[in-house]
């Protein structure tokens, strides 16, 4: 039956990294229920979540990445409604970790190996997902215009991005000295190197450049958004810019801006 969840996935275009992570929380279940997918009830999915929040101390974000998969195998390929009595853990409202302008400039300076900084100057320059930088093609950009275009975002949107004078820069140098002819800009071999490899070339800068925030790839992309917000940047561009569906997504960069805090005067000033 898994065979069936991979298929209408592919069908519907949901992206690889998806698919992949709804058959591996389905396969999770059922080696947790030791039952026929046919067989499962609502206590078998109750149990399977409880199970998660309490022995595995999940998050409640992973509660509700799991439970998305497997309502969407139960409800939508076995017309099964077990898992529509299990309600989804409200997720925590934390503020996203975002660098100070000095703190980019201290981790691209830590940084000697040309592709590793140019992966993170397109991080934050242009504002992207880890995802979509590690399957950047050269082919997508348009340095004359200073744009670019993200062909397969998330929930496989396209979007313009912008390219800074520096960073056009920095690419061409790269470029020219680039020994595969491979058309992702990075690649290991003439194959694109993986998330995880990105992720650990942006931890370990961090952890080189001293900074002792926890350091991670998207907080590149919240920086690029929080520092074009202080620089009078419309919210509307912004969103645009990110490819958020929502402005309430975008709208929580505003609470994170401190150069918008550091202008508001306190009340115990002006008495």
């Amino acid at each position: 039956m898994l065979d069936k969840l991979e298929t209408e996935l592919k069908i519907r275009g949901f992206s690889k990294r998806t698919v992949d992570s709804y058959i591996f929380h389905n396969k999770k279940f059922l080696d947790f229920v030791t039952k026929d997918s046919k067989d499962v009830g609502e206590n078998d999915a109750k149990r399977y979540i409880a199970h998660l929040m309490s022995n595995k101390k999940y998050r409640p974000s992973s509660i509700n990445l799991a439970l998305s998969s497997l309502k969407f195998f139960y409800n939508e390929i076995l017309q099964n409604s077990a898992f529509n009595a299990v309600k989804a853990p409200k997720l925590e409202k934390k503020l996203p970790t975002v660098l100070t302008k000095e703190e980019v400039k201290k981790l691209l300076n830590s940084v000697e190996n040309p592709k590793h900084k140019l992966l993170i100057e397109f991080m934050y320059s242009a504002g992207l997902r880890v995802s979509e930088c590690v399957s950047l093609k050269i082919d997508d950009l348009d340095l004359n215009e200073r744009i670019g275009k993200i062909k397969h975002g998330k929930g496989n949107k396209e979007r313009y991005i912008i390219l800074s004078h520096n960073l056009i820069q920095h690419l061409s140098d790269y470029m020219s000295a680039k020994k595969d002819n491979s058309p992702y800009i990075f690649s290991i071999k003439g194959v694109p190197i993986t998330i995880r490899q990105a992720q650990k070339v942006v931890k370990e800068s961090a952890k080189k450049a001293g900074i002792k925030k926890r350091v991670f790839c998207h907080a590149l992309r919240s920086s690029f958004a929080t520092h074009l917000l202080e620089a009078g940047t419309d919210i509307r561009v912004i969103q645009e810019l990110l490819g958020h569906s929502n402005l309430s997504t975008t709208q929580i960069y505003t609470k994170v801006s401190t150069q918008q805090l550091k202008k508001v005067k306190s009340p115990l000033d002006t008495l």
